[in-house]
C-alpha cells in the first residue's frame, strides 16, 4: 500500500471490531484510533483511583501498554463489549497499584457501629448528586482521601459488595463498609457546601 492508502485508511473510523482485530495484530493505525477513541473514558477512570493528574497519566499509559498486549486474551461479543473491557483492565491496574502502596492502611476504622449499621440499612442515602455537574462531583471524588476513594469507586461505579472489596484490598468487610461511610459522608458534606455557596 502506498501512502496515500495508508493516509486514507487512517481517516477512515474503524468500528469497534476492526479496532479488536487491527490491535490483536498489532495494527499502529487500529491502536492510535483506539487511543484516541476511549483515552478520555479511561483517563476518567484514572482519575477517580489515583487522584492527581501526574499519578493518573502515569496510569494511562502503563494500561494502554497492558491493553495492546492482551487483545489476544480479549473476546469481542458485540459493541460495547471493548471499552467495557477496557475499563475493567484501567481499574485493575490502579486497584494493583493502590495495594502496592498499601492505601488502605492510611484509613482509620469508625468506631461507632451504629453509624456504620445505620450506613448499611440504607445503602442508597448519599449525597444529593442531582444538583450538582458532574464534573464537580467527579473533582469531590478524586479528593478523597485514597482508601475512601478507593472503596467508593469499587462499590458505586463497579457495583461490588463489602465481601468482593475486602478480598480484593486485603481487608475485612467491615473496615470496607466503614471507608464507604466516612466517603460518603465527606461527599455529603462538600456537596452540601458547594449548593450553599450556589444558592442552592
Amino acid at each position: 500500500m502506498d501512502l496515500r492508502g495508508v493516509r486514507r485508511l487512517e481517516k477512515q473510523t474503524l468500528t469497534e471490531q476492526e479496532l479488536v482485530e487491527g490491535c490483536r495484530r498489532g495494527d499502529d493505525v487500529a491502536r492510535r484510533q483506539l487511543y484516541e477513541r476511549y483515552a478520555g473514558k479511561m483517563m476518567a477512570i484514572c482519575m477517580r483511583y489515583m487522584g492527581n493528574r501526574e499519578e493518573a497519566e502515569d496510569l494511562l499509559h502503563d494500561g494502554y501498554i497492558k491493553l495492546y498486549g492482551s487483545f489476544d486474551k480479549f473476546d469481542w461479543q458485540g459493541e460495547g463489549t471493548l471499552p467495557a473491557w477496557m475499563a475493567r483492565v484501567m481499574a485493575n491496574l490502579a486497584l494493583q497499584r493502590l495495594r502496592k502502596n498499601d492505601v488502605m492502611s492510611q484509613t482509620v476504622e469508625l468506631e461507632n457501629t451504629a453509624e456504620l449499621r445505620d450506613d448499611v440499612d440504607r445503602p442508597d442515602e448519599g449525597p444529593d448528586i442531582e444538583t450538582i455537574p458532574k464534573k464537580v462531583l467527579m473533582q469531590f471524588i478524586e479528593e478523597l482521601p485514597p482508601g475512601y476513594r478507593t472503596v467508593f469507586n469499587m462499590h458505586v461505579f463497579e457495583g461490588k459488595n463489602h465481601i468482593e472489596i475486602g478480598k480484593e484490598l486485603g481487608i475485612n468487610n467491615k473496615s470496607s463498609a466503614s471507608q464507604l461511610v466516612r466517603a460518603r459522608a465527606i461527599l455529603k458534606e462538600r456537596v452540601n457546601e458547594w449548593r450553599r455557596q450556589n444558592g442552592l
